[in-house]
């Protein structure tokens, strides 16, 4: 039997919606690591679900390291203005620019391929698509650049 505790639990490690959540703990047998599991691959098949459906805003980010020698931006596009405009859209964008300037993927599909820097187990991909499943809207980075003042006279 899944209890209370648990649904809230998983709500607040994902922000996926308690019923989900319910879901997949049912699912799991109330196993936490295996709903999160199942979590993870019920997002990559929303995922493809919203691959065709139209970008109609979005967002841009930049992220400057302390030592000011280091930045990026980033264009990040969801469906809806009601997404990107909200604070876990902020979050995402914020955390993919400072992954970019750490990291330094060459392109999007590696930028995609890489495990995020704030918890290994993800990939960049599987980030996005916890949130493509949280909103419930296809999200897609669009473009990026990276600046590093130790490869300036470099090229």
């Amino acid at each position: 039997m899944v209890t209370i505790e648990q649904i809230k639990e998983l709500r607040d490690r994902t922000g996926i919606s308690i019923a989900q959540c319910k879901k997949a703990l049912e699912e799991a047998g109330g196993d936490m690591d295996k709903a999160l599991a199942v979590l993870k691959s019920q997002g990559a098949a929303i995922a493809g679900k919203k691959s065709s459906r139209t970008l109609g805003a979005g967002k841009v980010s930049a992220y400057i390291h302390s030592n000011n020698t280091i930045g990026a931006m980033i264009q990040i596009h969801s469906e809806t203005d009601f997404v990107s405009k909200s604070p876990e859209f902020r979050v995402l964008a914020e955390d993919l620019v400072m992954h970019i300037a750490a990291m330094n993927p060459v392109d999007i599909a590696e930028l995609l391929e890489q495990s995020f820097i704030k918890d290994p187990s993800l990939t960049i991909k599987d980030l996005i698509q916890s949130y493509v499943q949280k909103f419930g809207e296809r999200i897609e980075v669009t473009r990026f650049v990276r600046f590093d003042t130790a490869l300036a006279f470099e090229e």
